[in-house]
């Protein structure tokens, strides 16, 4: 069986009604009641059939997010909650698909939320559209232009933080995948009076504050301006600051979105300096002064003010100070120049600050217009988001509100008639028969308003045309006169006599009766603000400005093209753009956003039924409701129908396996609904009454239960089926291996049982053969005793003969024997240790063993010696045999011998390698150098010492100077025959040579060194090593020494020395040298 799908419905889950052309009853109690239920559960949107009312929430819901836009992306109107995705797909969609141009209107009172509500509709095609370097760049320019707009165009008022004062209208182009290619943006009804006037606890526009909160120190001072906001008359200072709104972070997101919109940079620098000029023209001041003809005129306060705001624009400043004091009016060939008052001077500034600031934007608007629009000329598809003013009525109502209200008026007079529209076209398509609707047609109200002839607005235009005095009295007075019978004006001055004594209604008022309710005007300042002047001196000035932008700005202020006719009204200015957008979104599929404001204090979870109530009424919602359900209040494609009810019919349910509408027919028989309550078109099912269908609805939902209770039913069976088989199969699972334990424990216990027998079994027959074996082995011994016994008698009787004479001897050798072996035992646990020089040894326990314990004695020791030595390394060795050479040559003989047992023979005793003073000798002496010692030298003349470097080497012995290096003697080993010294403890040696030799010219060397047995014993053992002869070693207290020719006798004698310990050598004679030995 198919797998049933499940689709949600607006229908499904509802909170109140989701769709108000469902609500019953109509009324306007219960069209607020069920906005604020739906409120209370953050369901900020409600439909009105294709129409989404949004309900400011002023906190931020999780709906917007990246998984809502999948939510909602492709999918049928009405098949999830109300939503603006939904709309705005609804729209995407038909543009894509259908190849319908679409508008997006959204309508609103300041701060309803218009202007989030259009952002969220660009963010929604931007996100749904394709993807690609271009198509990207374009959809981030058509972002990044909000930001910029906002800026220049937002303020904040007492019901908005951040109010649109302008309205705006965007077309962007798409090409035929759906992929945006640009857009055109256009502007309405500036709110420029704002920039020199705020109300209380309102600001002037965003930009002002955001150049002087996040512009760096530098570029505030090129642009002539402080960051403190009460240096400039034109910001309020009572709401400078707005919680929760960072002036300079939004300062850094307003220049990122302009170049990211492709303004350069000489732009961007043109368009602040424009609005410091603006700002800093609001603290230029005058003064009265009189002239001599008695006229008044003024004059600027401080020009410092006038110096750098000409510094900015690049204005001559005697041009603009006069342009500030003087109004030329040109008349034909006539000039004629009058002085401008203190009050005129005002007026001037503030009408070029406003005129300034309004020319800048709409440039800004024709500059970003020059960025978006869209590069290609092929058929472009076009999507329109309009945000503009709502309906107002307000305690002083004024020309603003006028226009704005007009502008209302002509919205609603095409909602209706593209609604009804609509309807008739659905109804034709689908072959439902239409019936004529009745609802308010406001094309009256309209035409009291733009009447050509008879317009409120025409005989304003020519009331301020009209030459002569003219004031608002004037102009109410012709209102008066030509619209007194009108039955949706009202005045006390008309002729009509029941406003005669209605004293709601001043006399300075008049009052139009408008489609959303009465709305009283103030006709002061209507003729100042339609003529909207802007003295040509001015004008003229601004254009000889060297400032680029400012120069474009005030194109009439060029003298070769001076327009003596007067600039079109703003009135007249407003109605040609006003027709110029109906005309446009006439040919568009309209798609309407109602937003509504549910508290005037900007906090959430507020919703104020009075406040609601009103914006209900001038929106028209409930004539909105009443059109929608004028024929038929439901339809619906008969598919969702039959999927959604199909569960009440026994015929449909599960399945119906024919047409949809034949299954939407069985059903609507079965449930024997009248005829008259629904129509069958060709590919929708139409209800009449919301009644049927939430009986349809009830049904349903009752029929839910049911099938609930029957799914509950059927699964509560087979989850009681599944566990009692489980169950089942568990038991014998469970059997099973209980089966298998049993049987498991059955053999171990059979397995132990037959082991236990066994060895019972197995014991009995090794002891029984056990006992049989002891029994042979008792006899076997028994046979062989006796057979011992017998053959002991028999060699006893043969050996008895002999056995007395070897006794003796057999026993001494016996004895002996035993002795050697407790000797040698005794020895063995008795054993020195295995130093050599340990002397201990143990006592000779038996004298005849004394020959053997010496001998013992002799191969232990020198058995351990071996040991001893077999430890040393090569060096060792080395050192060892010259100190055994040393004691075979010295012990006993010399002296100062056993001083010199426990000093290690080193041999080089200088450094001569390593010390850099020693370098020339190293390099002399090219061979290994076995021992380098400084020796004293003894002088033959009188005894005296000097200090020489004693080298031996392989070959040679060397002697050389110890300051200088230098070798003073060189002798060859071979020539090397004795060496003499005395044995008393002295370090004095004479090296003697052969005669006849080359080394032998000066005689021997009588030498003296604190290492003699060292310096000897290395001599001899080299001398060996070469000549292959022992080196002579004298040791005798008296030789002779061979100087030159002569001998002369050393002699050794023991005595006191001055010097301590130190020996001395003193000549005696031409042949003795006396030596002092302590």
């Amino acid at each position: 069986m198919a797998k049933m799908e499940v689709k949600t419905s607006l229908l499904d889950n509802m909170i109140g009604v989701g769709d108000m052309v469902l609500l019953e009853p109509l009324d306007e109690d219960s069209f607020i009641n069920n906005l604020k239920k739906r409120y209370d559960h953050n369901e900020v949107y409600t439909y009105i059939g294709s129409v989404v009312i949004s309900i400011n929430p002023y906190r931020s819901l999780p709906i917007y997010t990246p998984e809502k836009v999948e939510e909602y992306r492709n999918r049928n109107f009405y098949e999830l909650s109300p939503h603006i995705f939904a709309l705005s797909d609804e729209a995407y969609r038909s543009l894509r698909d259908q190849d319908k141009d679409q508008c997006i209107l959204i309508t609103g009172e300041s701060g309803a939320g218009k202007t989030e509500a259009s952002k969220l509709v660009m963010s929604y095609v931007a996100a749904v559209c394709g993807k690609g370097a271009e198509v990207n760049q374009v959809k981030e320019q058509l972002l990044q232009s909000n930001p910029v707009l906002e800026a220049f165009g937002n303020a904040k008022t007492v019901r908005n933080d951040n109010s649109s004062r302008f309205g705006k209208y965007m077309d962007i182009e798409f090409d035929f995948k759906g992929d945006p290619l640009g857009g055109v943006i256009s502007n309405y009804l500036l709110e420029k009076s704002r920039v020199v006037k705020q109300p209380r606890g309102e600001r002037n526009f965003h930009i002002f504050y955001q150049i002087l909160s996040g512009a760096s120190e530098d570029f505030l001072c090129k642009l002539k301006l402080e960051r403190d906001f009460s240096r400039y008359n034109y910001l309020g200072l009572d709401s400078a600051k707005v919680n929760g709104v960072d002036d300079a972070a939004n300062f850094r997101t307003v220049r990122n979105a302009m170049q990211i919109v492709g303004f350069m940079d000489h732009e961007t620098q043109s368009v602040f300096e424009v609005v410091a000029a603006v700002l800093k023209l609001g603290n230029i001041e005058f003064k009265p002064e009189s002239r001599v003809n008695g006229l008044d005129e003024s004059k600027i306060k401080d020009k410092n003010e006038l110096k750098e705001i000409c510094e900015l624009t690049g204005i001559d400043q005697s041009v603009l100070e006069r342009a500030f004091s003087f109004r030329t009016v040109e008349a034909k060939q006539e000039k004629v120049s009058t002085t401008l008052n203190v009050a005129q001077a005002y007026y001037a500034r503030d009408a070029l600050a406003k005129n300034l600031y309004s020319r800048l934007f709409s440039w800004l608007v024709t500059r970003i217009n020059e960025s978006i629009k869209a590069q290609t000329k092929v058929r472009k598809k076009v999507m329109g988001v309009l945000d503009i003013y709502g309906f107002e009525i307000f305690e002083d109502n004024s020309f603003e509100q006028f226009i704005i209200n007009y502008c209302n008026e002509k919205l609603q007079q095409i909602f209706i008639e593209l609604t009804l529209k609509e309807e008739q076209e659905e109804y034709i398509r689908e072959g439902i028969e239409w019936t004529h609707i009745e609802y308010f047609n406001n094309a009256i109200i309209c035409d009291l308003i733009e009447n050509n002839q008879t317009g409120i607005l025409a005989m304003l235009d020519e009331e301020c045309l009209r030459p002569g005095t003219v004031t608002d009295d004037t102009f109410l007075e012709k209102l008066n006169q030509v619209c007194a019978t009108h039955q949706h004006f009202e005045s006390r001055m008309s002729k009509c006599s029941r406003f005669l004594n209605d004293t709601s209604l001043p006399h300075s008022c008049f009052r139009i009766q408008h489609y959303a309710g009465k709305v009283m005007y103030q006709v002061e300042g209507f003729v100042d603000k339609n003529n909207d002047l802007l003295y040509r001196d001015l004008s003229q000035a601004m254009w000889k400005a060297s400032h680029s932008l400012i120069k474009a700005l005030f194109p009439e202020g060029n003298p070769a093209k001076i327009n003596l006719k007067r600039p079109p009204t703003a009135g007249s200015q407003f109605k040609a753009s006003v027709a110029t957008l109906m005309k446009n979104l006439q040919t568009k599929n309209p798609n309407y956003i109602r937003c509504i404001k549910p508290n005037d204090k900007k906090a959430a979870h507020i919703f104020n039924d009075a406040l609601v109530c009103h914006q209900i009424r001038y929106l028209g919602l409930l004539e909105n409701v009443r059109v929608r359900r004028a024929g038929y209040a439901f339809r619906q494609a008969y598919e969702p129908c039959l999927e959604r009810y199909k569960m009440l019919c026994k015929q449909t349910w599960p399945h119906w396996r024919g047409p949809a509408r034949a299954g939407v027919e069985v059903l609507f028989n079965e449930l024997e609904i009248p005829e008259e309550e629904f129509s069958f078109g060709r590919s929708k099912i139409f209800i009449r009454n919301p009644r049927t269908l939430f009986k349809l609805e009830d049904l349903r939902k009752q029929r839910l239960e049911d099938l609930a209770t029957l799914i509950e039913k059927i699964y509560r069976g087979w989850k009681c089926r599944t566990r009692f088989l489980l169950m089942k199969k568990s038991q014998i699972v469970i059997a099973s291996w209980y089966r298998r334990y049993a049987q498991q424990k059955k053999y171990q216990k059979i397995k132990s049982s037959a082991v236990i027998v066994q060895s019972y079994i197995r014991g009995w027959k090794a002891r029984k053969l056990l006992r049989e074996l002891k029994h042979q082995k008792r006899c076997n011994e028994a046979a062989t005793i006796i057979a011992a016994y017998w053959h002991g008698t028999q060699v006893r009787r043969e050996y008895r003969k002999f056995f007395r004479a070897n006794a003796g001897r057999k026993i001494y050798e016996f004895t002996l024997q035993r002795l050697m072996q407790k000797y040698f035992l005794e020895m063995k646990n008795k054993m020195p240790s295995l130093s050599p020089i340990d002397k201990n040894w143990p006592v000779r326990p038996y004298l005849f063993l004394d020959s053997t314990h010496k001998e013992l004695k002799r191969i232990f020791h020198l058995w351990r010696c071996k040991k001893y030595r077999d430890q040393f390394t090569d060096q060792q060795k080395l050192i060892y045999e010259e100190k055994l050479e040393a004691s075979e040559l010295f012990k006993d003989k010399k002296a100062l011998y056993p001083a010199s047992v426990g000093q290690p023979f080193q041999g080089a005793y200088l450094e001569i390698s390593k010390n850099p003073k020693y370098k020339k000798l190293k390099d002399a002496v090219d061979e290994k150098i076995i021992i380098a010692e400084v020796v004293n030298k003894i002088n033959r003349a009188n005894g005296k010492a000097t200090s020489r470097i004693f080298l031996l080497t392989k070959n040679n012995v060397l002697l050389a100077d110890q300051k200088s290096g230098n070798i003073k003697s060189e002798v060859p080993l071979g020539d090397v025959t004795k060496v003499s010294m005395s044995s008393q403890n002295d370090g004095f040696f004479a090296v003697h040579l052969k005669e006849g030799s080359g080394a032998a010219g000066k005689g021997d060397f009588l030498l003296s060194s604190d290492h003699l047995i060292e310096m000897a014993t290395k001599l001899y053992r080299t001398t060996l090593s070469q000549t292959k002869q022992k080196l002579n070693i004298e040791i005798s207290d008296e030789f002779l020494v061979q100087f030159r020719q002569d001998k002369v006798c050393v002699k050794f004698i023991q005595g006191s020395q001055k010097n301590g310990n130190i020996p001395t050598c003193k000549r005696k004679n031409n042949r003795l040298l006396e030596v002092a030995v302590p």
